[in-house]
């Protein structure tokens, strides 16, 4: 089960900067094509959207980063346990 979590928080420090790139692009691409009436809300939403899902993105890489060194091996089953 280790073994899953290290190999689990490889792969969410990969998907986390590959889910911003994805956002940027999809903003590029909608802010280029919306028309010109409409293109300083469709900004601002992709800013919005933006600006909320980095910060995720960034916890997502540091899960990752905690699992793939073992912090995660062995979690306290009760509070007594917690140092």
């Amino acid at each position: 089960m280790n073994t899953i979590k290290k190999l689990l928080g490889y792969v969410w420090m990969l998907i986390a900067p590959c889910i911003i790139l994805f956002l940027v692009y999809e903003a590029y691409d909608k802010i280029s094509k919306a028309p010109a009436t409409t293109q300083s809300n469709v900004i601002l939403q992709w800013v919005i959207i933006l600006l909320i899902f980095t910060p995720i993105c960034v916890g997502f890489f540091i899960f990752g980063s905690y699992a793939s060194k073992g912090e995660y091996d062995h979690l306290p089953a009760a509070s007594s346990e917690i140092d």
